[in-house]
């Protein structure tokens, strides 16, 4: 697991914000208000039930925070660590009405996060042995892109850009509107700042031939293709290129893919298929 450097909470407060405006309403939490005398202060413990990679205890904490600045947090297993069941991940002591009312976001977060970084984990394990890295893709939910992507280096994996403007990367469908893949590659030459990775989709080995012929390319993506390919592909662009493969990466493939040397597996399936995973607020 990684343990990195945790986002400033400004930048996760907006998130939280408008999750907590979505579940209180404008009459805020009546049951527990309605039950729930004022005074009555109580220790939560959120607790894992199940294994996995935890992510979401800093954004659980703000959470929790917003609804009530006085609640006293500790978390006990931090973002990037494992859990098994059972294990305590942070304790909430305080207001018990403001815990209750801050319980559900909280967890929303936390599972979901915990979901995408355990899948993480679950792939990275599989390059075990191998310099190819697991990363995530654009397919996010709305809105929550910066938290789903920190999962995933939760989990061990890395990003790849965050949005369109963050790097060139010219699929089949920039490629058929231009006419072609030199036509593309020499207009990304043409303009593209020093600064600025350009990566290109290739289909086929005739393809990646042409991207390599015509040059200006830093990465090529390896779209859907066999694992014969991908080794080809390897030692065709060995020293050259970058190499990504992508396209239906699945758990049960990515030994498979690892082995051909690519520098990188992407996977969508990171952020839009991962189970959440199972933890519980237990008072």
């Amino acid at each position: 697991m990684i343990r990195q450097a945790a986002l400033p909470d400004l930048l996760l407060e907006p998130l939280v914000r408008a999750a907590l405006h979505e579940d209180l309403g404008q009459n805020g939490d009546i049951t527990t208000r309605t039950v729930i005398p004022a005074e009555t202060r109580y220790t939560a413990r959120l607790n894992a039930r199940e294994a996995g990679a935890v992510s979401g205890m800093q954004i659980a904490r703000i959470a929790f925070h917003l609804v009530d600045p006085a609640l006293q947090i500790e978390t006990l297993i931090a973002d990037g660590s494992p859990c098994v069941p059972g294990d305590t991940l942070m304790t909430i002591k305080g207001s018990a009405a403001a815990i209750l009312s801050g319980e559900r976001v909280a967890l929303n977060f936390a599972g979901r996060l915990s979901g995408i970084a355990s899948l993480t984990a679950g792939f990275v394990a599989e390059t075990k042995g191998t310099q190819t890295r697991i990363t995530c893709t654009r397919k996010t939910t709305p809105g929550l892109r910066m938290v789903e992507k920190q999962a995933v280096i939760h989990g061990g994996g890395s990003n790849h850009r965050f949005g369109l403007s963050d790097a060139i990367l010219i699929k089949d469908n920039h490629i058929a509107a231009a006419g072609g893949i030199p036509q593309v590659l020499n207009a990304a030459k043409a303009s593209v700042s020093h600064m600025m990775k350009v990566e290109i989709e290739v289909d086929t080995l005739d393809q990646l031939s042409q991207v390599l012929e015509t040059g200006g390319a830093d990465v090529v993506l390896l779209d859907n293709m066999s694992t014969p390919d991908l080794i080809r592909a390897v030692e065709m662009t060995r020293g050259h290129l970058v190499t990504e493969a992508s396209g239906n990466m699945k758990l049960e493939r990515i030994a498979e893919v690892a082995a051909t040397g690519v520098d990188f597996i992407s996977s969508g399936a990171l952020t839009h298929s991962a189970s959440t995973l199972d933890l519980g607020l237990d008072f």
